[in-house]
């Protein structure tokens, strides 16, 4: 297979030629530079030319790739010191090279993208239907980058797939910059001999050769089941474990300063889609690669640091001074081992009848104050100087060489040229710096402005979508909470959860019953993620989550506690706590005071179905029950087992339905009810069985059930509801 590599130098591009090399394929690549600075190895054929070259149509017809790969994110040849501009620069190189492609191209295009289009904090890992939330130009070119892609997929018929890396680390090429964490951790302990980091910033990271590896499958299936794909470890770490692997690598010297302060942050790419259609196995895990990173920077620290760094350990400290010392007196050196041949060349041109009006020690105090500047200068003047007097003293007396005032307006005309070309020159040594610093100045208010910008887009955005659906207007909420009156009685609580879930835009919601003073009990969820605290909880003891809901207030998870939900709300009914909604997928941009409000005016219009429901069953409490029993009638408990049923087929809820062998019933319900919960019931349906409703409880959770039932003497099987 012929394949055409685009992307400039780096281990990234290193990786996918060795790996593209050993598996047989015949490797193109366009460099997108003029320069030979990095060569290869395993490439049939190079092409050194900008991605906006009118040629690369004809490298297109020349190499005729089966798959064209292109680096994208991770493509060197794009500063991102100067995002604005390149961001431009980005898109019109893809758009001139997949304009190309679809000419005169064939096969497949493979676009490198990262997890950077996803800005902020997700509690959830991201999957890859999610859309794309960059902050930042480069993050906005990616993403752009990704759309446009899937524009040619759709309108042009091209055959496109977008790779997500997340996090990628590896061993750096020696002396080139590398924007992962793990290389500026490393980086950070070579310079100044410790390593900052937080246990509050979490993610996944993916080794360089296990994400070559898995993107390679992907890249030769015939077929793929999707057109996008995350590569990603889904191993979390935060920021201090890998600071203390980084730290442990390097040996002594290096300290560990911990600064977790601010909101959590979490951004984990979700690769369970990969994983599903391919075989995925991750072979250098964080502690081996941050080792082989660390040791490999620490062995080549002059490449990566510069003399101005203080250096890490004790050793690297000595080293650095000894640097700093020669570099200040390197000048001093080369000025006295440069004026040697600039005495001599002066003493022979006072005898040459061609150069004997040619100054050259003028010319060497003009070398050096243009080169270093004043102080050079004056240094410089100074040998000078003395080595005139010198050469004055071959004919005459010190004493006459003092006395001759064309010595001092000599000497006085050097010092002056001398020390104005230096002044000159440190002057605008000064301004070039003045200006380079304002640059640099300029750029970080232009990411400030930037990141403001991007706030302010996302607000605009949710306006507009506000305005556009009415999803947050009282009309469009009260008409989806009003649904739950189409329900049975029995059904509204389940129902409720799958209605909090389509207002409040999150697939993990679960809602709670409070069965006494401290405890709530697991109603109804919408995910497996939603019920991740478990079928009972102690509310009291969560202490940010129960102060808010006693004093009727919605909780948010401002601290991103893993524990806790990200928001959370309770319904009373005089006071007394009934209900509690729990939402937990919901992005961090969205756990706003608006939020806040739309949870608590959802709350109060589903406590009005359920009010509704509670009440209209208090009524119907004599036909529910057989006279003096806690046995419910067929007819009631036939319709709440067809209601939790149904509920649990929507994926709204657990439960198990046992039949119950007993001659009295009454007698059985006694004994048995001493071992139920509150929130289980009994019943009789058309059948003539007695059976018990374990509300929360799966078929194998169940079976404890079964075991405490049978120690109290009465046998039991579980049944299916629909059966029933």
């Amino acid at each position: 297979m012929n394949v055409l590599l685009i992307g400039g130098g780096s281990r990234m591009a290193d990786a996918v030629i060795d790996k593209l090399n050993k598996s047989k394929h015949r490797v193109f690549l366009l460099t997108g530079r003029r320069d030979r600075k990095f060569s290869y190895k395993h490439v049939f054929e190079r092409y050194d030319y900008p991605y906006e070259d009118e040629s690369i149509k004809d490298i297109f017809e020349s190499v005729k790739p089966d798959m064209v790969i292109f680096m994208g994110a991770y493509d060197t040849n794009f500063d991102w010191h100067r995002e604005r501009q390149e961001s431009v620069r980005y898109t019109a190189s893809l758009m001139n090279i997949l304009s190309t492609y679809s000419m005169v191209g064939k096969g497949r295009f493979v676009y490198f993208s990262s997890h950077e289009v996803y800005g902020g904090s997700h509690y959830n890992n991201i999957q890859e239907q999610e859309a794309a939330q960059p902050r930042g130009f480069k993050a906005m070119a990616v993403a752009q980058g990704e759309e446009i892609c899937e524009n040619y997929r759709k309108t042009q018929g091209i055959e496109t797939l977008v790779l997500r890396f997340d996090h990628l680390y590896g061993v750096p090429r020696k002396g080139q910059e590398e924007s992962n964490l793990c290389f500026q951790m490393c980086l950070e302990a070579l310079k100044t001999g410790k390593v900052s980091a937080s246990d509050r910033r979490s993610f996944s990271m993916l080794y360089l050769n296990d994400a070559v590896e898995l993107a390679y499958k992907v890249m030769m299936e015939e077929q793929p089941a999707l057109y996008c794909y995350h590569i990603s470890s889904m191993e979390e770490i935060n920021e201090v474990n890998l600071a203390e692997a980084v730290i442990k690598a390097m040996g002594g010297g290096i300290r560990l300063v911990n600064n977790s302060v601010g909101d959590r942050y979490r951004l984990v790419l979700d690769g369970k889609a990969y994983q599903e259609e391919y075989d995925q196995r991750i072979f250098v895990h964080y502690e081996e690669g941050a080792e082989q990173v660390a040791r490999y920077m620490k062995r080549h620290a002059d490449s990566f640091i510069s003399a101005e760094d203080t250096g890490g350990s004790r050793a690297a400290r000595i080293w650095h001074g000894i640097k700093v010392g020669f570099k200040r007196v390197f000048p001093f050196v080369e000025n006295l081992i440069c004026f040697v041949p600039f005495f001599i060349l002066n003493s022979k041109a006072a005898g040459s009848e061609y150069f004997n009006r040619l100054d050259f020690f003028l010319l060497y105090v003009l070398l050096f104050a243009i080169v270093y500047g004043q102080q050079q200068a004056i240094f410089s003047s100074l040998l000078a100087v003395v080595g005139y007097f010198l050469q004055q003293m071959y004919g005459r007396t010190g004493f006459e060489v003092l006395l001759d005032y064309n010595i001092y307006i000599w000497m006085a005309q050097l010092f002056i040229i001398g020390m104005v070309v230096g002044y000159m020159r440190d002057q605008l040594q000064f301004i070039r710096d003045e200006n380079e610093e304002e640059v640099r100045y300029l750029s970080r208010k232009v990411d400030d402005i930037a990141d403001i910008n991007d706030s302010n887009v996302r607000m605009k955005q949710s306006f507009e979508t506000q305005l556009v659906n009415q999803r947050d207007s009282l009309g469009k909420i009260y008409e989806i909470t009003s649904s739950l009156e189409a329900y049975a009685s029995e059904e509204v609580l389940f129902y409720a959860a799958k209605v909090l879930g389509e207002l409040m835009d999150s697939r993990d919601v679960a809602v709670y019953t409070v069965a006494n003073g401290d405890y709530a009990r697991l109603f109804s969820f919408t995910s497996k993620e939603a019920k991740k605290l478990g079928n009972s909880i102690k509310y009291t003891d969560m202490e940010d989550l129960y102060n808010d809901l006693k004093e009727h207030r919605v909780f948010i998870n401002k601290k991103m506690d893993e524990k806790l939900p990200l928001m959370a709300s309770a319904v009373y009914t005089e006071d007394q706590m009934e209900l509690i909604l729990m939402v937990w997928g919901i992005p961090w941009q969205r756990m706003t005071l608006s939020e806040a409000n739309r949870l608590t005016i959802v709350g109060a219009l589903i406590q009005n179905a359920v009010v509704h429901a509670n009440r209209y069953l208090d009524a119907l409490t004599n036909q529910r029950y057989i006279e003096q029993t806690r046995i419910m009638s067929p007819d009631a408990f036939g319709q709440l087992v067809h209601a939790f049923f149904g509920a649990k087929a929507n994926g709204l809820t657990e439960c198990a339905l046992l039949e119950i062998g007993a001659a009295d019933r009454v007698q059985a319900a006694e004994a048995l009810g001493k071992n139920m919960r509150q929130t289980d019931y009994m019943g009789v349906l058309d059948d003539g069985g007695f059976y018990i409703l374990l509300s929360n409880t799966d078929e194998k959770n169940a079976e404890g059930v079964i075991e405490r039932f049978r120690s109290a003497g009465y046998e039991c099987e579980l049944r299916e509801g629909a059966e029933k």
